[in-house]
């Protein structure tokens, strides 16, 4: 199945730190993983997985219980996706160190992100979450322990007074925490390698890096998200890690979740870019240079960011980079392959489409400037979650924009019932006849589609990330829109003189 694909092993990242899926949404969302192409996950679990004893307090509210996780790996076994897990063990240890009982741990005390590699507790505490997770993955052939972004690394009054001895410097302290976690791996779980993303290793000199040891220890995954990454570099880097003495390298592109903190739809084109050069990154080696790639989707930047492009948005550009992978680009026949794994008549993947004419699931303010997918539900597709896909086009590309076009452009509004007017509860009585029905229209029409919105959700996440998406993305549009009319209603009763003293001064009532 692997057609002319340079990478042996594809792995879909799964990053659990916002919005986890249900496990009956992944065991609908598997098979299509598997049709399209990916062999893999790398399951990055954060405060999902079911830690026990001392580390229970790691738990999220709807963390999997160690039943759910073996119903995963289940149902991965069924379609073919060998599983990977990812712990943090360095940097992005936020989900660890907001903990009260945890925070003299730090690094640096006021920060959460990263671990203090000096404190011997420090090692146990990552350690007893690697024997955890490694408990419920028996037979596990990789285990990624992170280490990436590690922020502040030599900040903390330990490292500075480490630092002022000769010889010691920051990546002499960061290769011999990975070292360290690297060696607990090996000594526990021999049959287990460590991965780690490479961000930390990149500038460290080859002489280094070799006198380490560390690349006896790990495989690095070679990280790189852009749309425009640097080819050459990348062939540099790769024979950098290769002289060092690493045995085998992979790669990382991104499907979703890399464009934006805030990102609410995915821009397809920016992703398969990044794809279509790591094709040719892997064309510029010899053939077994890197044996696979993730393809990483990102939730959330860190343990504390706002959520970005939800896991069913992502799927038509999931689908899009993995074809592409699998058949070395994204031609006619590769593009026709995924409209029909997707259900979508004409799947554009361009970041911006325009319609000739307006769309009949539209509000009357919607606007035609559309992204990612087709707008309208019967032309996003029949995968799972496709209707959410559909749901949150619309709401992201038109609901404050219908708003704003209505509390700032729409003449009666602007003219009539402007901010000064509202605050003082002042309106001519037949402006509320221009005003009103538009919305209460307007209202009815979006908190009609929320509510479909809100059901499909769901369906596929828990209620805190329900909650959270609505929260960031449609209660304040609606609450403008019911403020004005609140705003309305009380400006309808008995009008304040015209002549009262303070009307047109800057005071408010």
């Amino acid at each position: 199945m692997s057609g002319s694909s340079p990478f042996k092993r594809r792995l879909v990242h799964l990053d659990l730190k916002g919005a986890p899926p249900k496990v009956s949404y992944l065991s609908e969302i598997f098979p299509l993983f598997h049709a399209l192409g990916a062999n893999g996950l790398l399951i990055e679990y954060e405060d999902m997985f079911p830690y026990e004893g001392h580390l229970r307090l790691l738990r999220a509210k709807h963390a999997y219980s160690p039943f759910e996780i073996k119903e995963i790996l289940h149902l991965a076994t069924l379609n073919n996706l060998e599983v990977i897990p990812l712990v943090q063990t360095f940097g992005h240890m936020e989900f660890v160190l907001k903990h009260e009982a945890l925070t003299h741990l730090r690094e640096v005390a006021l920060f959460p992100n990263t671990l203090n590699p000096h404190e011997a507790e420090s090692l146990a505490l990552v350690g007893a979450m690697i024997d955890q997770i490694m408990e419920l993955h028996p037979g596990a052939r990789w285990l990624h322990i992170g280490c990436d972004e590690v922020y502040y690394l030599g900040e903390g009054e330990a490292s500075r007074q480490w630092l002022q001895q000769e010889q010691n410097t920051k990546a002499k302290l960061c290769l011999s925490h990975v070292k360290a976690v690297a060696s607990h791996v090996q000594a526990r779980h021999p049959a287990t390698m460590p991965l780690v993303w490479d961000d930390m290793l990149r500038d460290i000199p080859e002489d280094q890096l070799s006198a380490s040891g560390v690349p006896q220890l790990v495989e690095p995954v070679l990280w790189d998200y852009g749309a425009d990454l640097d080819i050459h570099g990348k062939a540099l880097l790769m024979e950098k890690y290769r002289k060092c003495g690493f045995s085998q390298l992979w790669a990382a592109s991104a499907f979703k979740g890399a464009t934006g903190v805030n990102q609410a739809l995915t821009p397809i084109e920016h992703h398969l870019r990044n794809h279509v050069q790591w094709l040719q990154v892997a064309g510029s080696g010899p053939a077994d240079m890197l044996q696979g790639i993730v393809l990483t989707g990102w939730q959330r930047y860190d343990h504390f960011s706002v959520l970005c492009e939800l896991l069913p948005v992502g799927i038509p550009s999931l689908a899009v980079c993995l074809q592409s992978l699998l058949h070395g680009g994204f031609a006619e026949d590769v593009k026709a392959r995924v409209e029909n794994f997707l259900g979508i008549s004409s799947l554009e993947i361009t970041d911006f489409m325009r319609y000739p004419t307006p769309q009949p699931c539209l509000s009357p303010h919607a606007w035609t400037r559309l992204s990612s997918a087709s707008l309208c539900r019967e032309g996003a597709g029949s995968f799972p979650g496709s209707d959410i896909l559909a749901l949150i086009t619309q709401v992201s590309l038109h609901l404050r924009s219908s708003v704003d076009a209505l509390l700032e452009r729409d003449r009666y509004v602007t003219g009539w019932f402007s901010p000064f007017h509202r605050r003082r509860k002042l309106i001519h009585p037949v402006m509320i006849q221009h005003i009103q029905p538009q919305a209460l229209s307007l209202l009815a029409r979006w908190s009609a589609l929320v509510g479909e919105l809100e059901a499909a959700l769901q369906r596929v996440f828990y209620s805190d990330t329900v909650e959270e998406w609505l929260e960031e993305n449609v209660y304040p549009s609606l609450q403008q829109l019911q403020g004005l009319l609140q705003d309305l209603s009380e400006a309808a009763g008995p009008p304040p003189s015209l002549a009262s003293p303070g009307l047109y001064t800057s005071q408010d009532p």
